[in-house]
């Protein structure tokens, strides 16, 4: 996993003394800085009066006064806290929750009793996913808007640098592209690592752990395999929506498993990109074949310029 932000701010909403000792011990010692709130009404207070101070939201699902799933709630609703990923602390089994909480916007999760390891690893990837959309946000309001102009196109991109930047450029030609930006990289993203790569959810998963996910994408572009390989991205303007066709040169997954939020996969480090591009950047999203040809589309209320 590459290193992130380790003087990021953390909020740690959690009731239980001792467990938050330990978080807050365990995550010191690494840099970050922690702030404790002991239920959810003190959470609450604070973040509407410093909204944008935190990276991360450490959540405890049962604690006095307003529990974890209400505060999750709240912050999902609120525009100036929305964005901030939330970590859920869970019972190992307690699917009902797990579910409840995917649905409300809590794509990561931290199983009780945990291991430190796997607290830095999550911490880790949630501010991961904070910062590259921050990055992606932050491009995306730079960039000039004549793309808004744009009708058609067709674009071919090999590796994930290169997915990122049409990301960024095709997001411009959308009414909204901080909306769009993030479920566009997703897809492209996606297309390259299991698409071309050929890279399984399972070995994804060990990879990230051991820490050698960059390494090995490096490794897969130089094979005489994968090589020549490239994403097709075709862009079409209607009067009535914006489509674009993303096909890749691998053999297709299992695309069904992934449309949704699973609780199966609320306590791994990846797996939510193709759930969020549907739930939050499209209004549609349309898997062909075997899964390696997506059509992800947004309604327009009209004729653009």
């Amino acid at each position: 996993m590459n290193p992130v932000n380790r003087s990021a701010r953390i909020l740690l909403v959690e009731d239980e003394e001792i467990i938050t000792l330990i978080i807050r011990d365990l995550l010191e010692a690494q840099g970050f800085q922690i702030t404790v709130c002991p239920d959810g009404q003190t959470a609450w207070e604070r973040l509407q009066g410093d909204a944008g101070s935190w990276d991360v939201i450490l959540l405890d699902r049962v604690m006095p006064r307003m529990d974890g799933m209400e505060l999750l709630r709240r912050i999902k609703g609120a525009e100036a806290l929305a964005r901030i990923p939330v970590i859920m602390e869970t019972v190992q089994g307690d699917k009902e929750s797990i579910r409840e909480g995917l649905v409300q916007g809590a794509y990561y999760y931290l199983t009780k009793p945990f291991q430190p390891e796997v607290l830095l690893a999550v911490v880790d990837a949630a501010l991961q996913q904070n910062r590259e959309w921050q990055e992606m946000v932050d491009k995306v309001r730079r960039i000039e808007r004549p793309l808004s102009f744009l009708q058609s196109g067709t674009f071919r991109f090999q590796d994930l640098e290169e997915g990122r930047l049409l990301a960024n450029y095709l997001a411009q030609a959308c009414p909204e592209p901080e909306r769009t930006i993030l479920g566009l990289q997703e897809l492209l993203v996606n297309a390259v690592e299991h698409g071309n790569l050929e890279i399984s959810y399972r070995d994804k998963s060990a990879l990230l752990l051991q820490g050698l996910w960059q390494v090995e994408i490096h490794r897969r572009l130089q094979l005489p395999e994968y090589r020549d390989r490239r994403v097709e991205v075709q862009f079409q303007r209607l009067v009535d929506a914006l489509h674009f066709t993303i096909r890749d040169q691998g053999h297709g997954f299992d695309w069904q498993n992934y449309l949704g939020f699973s609780e199966d996969r609320a306590f791994d480090l990846h797996g939510r990109g193709i759930a969020l591009a549907g739930s939050l950047s499209f209004d549609q999203l349309d898997y062909r074949g075997n899964g390696n040809i997506v059509i992800a589309s947004l309604r327009l209320s009209g004729p653009t310029a």
